[in-house]
């Protein structure tokens, strides 16, 4: 199930102040009741080829990271039309996804060892860059594909407003008891619900104690001349690919790319023309010009 980016929606001016206010928005039915049975299929599939092999996690959970390359079914979130706009309308068109990953929570009928899960997306951006507050660099959607909209289902916990705080307390080791930060949350969205987040918001995961296993699809982007982490997608999944989606995850094989002198500059956003993604948003008339990265 592959999406083509051919609707016309942007970040309305109310989803913009509550993003930038509390560093995070619900999405209301990014996926039908059909996206949301293909995709949790999908992942079902990855599942039990990793049940199959014993590479599951003691409590039976997985976390298998480059959700393309691992699960080509899922290709078509990545610039899901429902969700995908709230991306360039904070970042531009010179992204790429850098970073994803697949979860599957079942339940959990024992308490678990107490960790302090807190943390702010970017690993090592958050010692090595000194501003205050940090910089955005990214930014990540949450496809639901199973229902917390409860608390205790393994539920995206976040503080919401601290992506523009460096620091929150915690304990010495993450394996000493510690409360949640003040004002902690859980987000409760209905499958088919999308999270749309500031790579800078301290979040953290419920446990799942509910008797629902709990599936999510989590596509982070950043700029083009940041590293991607996530593992190249083969040849044969690049080749059903859209010129858009190949941009998302560094499958892009035209222009200049891969010129040995002028390749290096691609990511820059040098020829703007050859990004897909700027031109499938200027034949649309979307590049806002009061927003200097929505411009070349």
């Amino acid at each position: 199930m592959t999406t083509t980016p051919t609707e016309s929606r942007v970040m309305t001016a109310e989803e913009r102040e509550q993003f930038e206010r509390d560093g995070f928005v619900i999405i209301r039915n990014v996926l039908t009741p059909d996206e949301v049975a293909h995709y949790a299929a999908a992942v079902d599939r990855v599942y039990a080829e990793h049940e199959a092999l014993g590479k599951l996690g003691p409590d039976k959970s997985l976390h298998k990271l480059s959700a393309v390359a691992s699960c080509p079914e899922l290709a078509g979130l990545v610039d899901h039309p429902k969700a995908f706009p709230m991306v360039w309308s904070t970042m531009g068109w010179n992204v790429h996804v850098y970073h994803s990953h697949l979860d599957v929570h079942p339940p959990i009928h024992e308490p678990k060892p107490f960790r302090f899960e807190w943390h702010q997306d970017g690993g090592r951006q958050n010692r090595e860059i000194e501003t205050n507050p940090r910089p955005r660099l990214s930014v990540k959607l949450a496809f639901w594909l199973s229902d917390v909209s409860e608390p205790g289902r393994g539920n995206f916990k976040v503080v919401k407003g601290s992506h523009l705080t460096n620091r929150i307390d915690g304990p010495p080791r993450r394996d000493i008891e510690w409360p949640d930060p003040e004002h902690a949350m859980e987000v409760c969205a209905n499958a088919g619900d999308a999270v749309f987040f500031d790579r800078r918001i301290w979040h953290a995961r419920s446990n799942n104690y509910s008797d629902l296993t709990r599936k999510v699809v989590f596509v982070g982007y950043t700029y083009r001349w940041v590293a991607i982490r996530d593992e190249a997608v083969s040849p044969t999944v690049a080749a059903g690919l859209t010129p858009v989606q190949k941009q998302l995850v560094g499958a892009l094989d035209e222009g200049r790319v891969h010129d040995p002198i002028e390749g290096g500059d691609h990511a820059w956003g040098h020829f703007e023309k050859e990004v897909p993604l700027y031109r499938d948003l200027h034949e649309r008339g979307l590049l806002d010009s009061s927003f200097p990265y929505l411009i070349p």
